[in-house]
């Protein structure tokens, strides 16, 4: 049993090292405080490292582009008169502020769980690196 745990634990620490270096491109991370993580214990940091990190590789992964197709029915007015309107709509947007906005918040929850680790001197948190370090 005990070869079984220290096994998943040193898979979870190189899980956790490789995320250490993970940057958060050009988003920055929305300030939250660490003291929301202030009741957790370390197994529960670490949990909700975990989460966090497959919430940012989620939402890393989405693809924000919408794609959009109809048909417009309608009557309009003109120089000519009055006459019926058909138009044809396809488009994209390569909109990724709502993605971004989910990243600033996840990349500072992370932050703060790190910060509450580190103030508990919680073991996973050695290497992990925050925004500005």
């Amino acid at each position: 049993m005990k070869t079984l745990t220290t096994g998943a634990l040193l898979a979870i620490a190189g899980v956790f090292g490789l995320s250490g270096c993970a940057s958060t491109g050009n988003v920055a991370p929305q300030y939250v405080p660490p003291s929301t993580y202030q009741n957790y214990d370390c197994q529960a940091l670490n949990q909700e490292y975990t989460r966090v990190n497959r919430y940012v590789a989620d939402a890393n992964n989405e693809r924000s582009t919408l794609s959009t197709s109809g048909v417009g029915v309608g009557v309009s007015a003109g120089r000519w008169g009055i006459s019926p309107n058909i138009s044809f709509g396809v488009g994209k947007s390569n909109d990724t502020k709502a993605r971004d906005v989910k990243l600033s918040r996840l990349y500072g929850e992370r932050d703060a769980i790190v910060q509450s680790a580190r103030i508990q001197r919680c073991s996973f948190a050695n290497g992990i690196k925050i925004y500005g370090e």
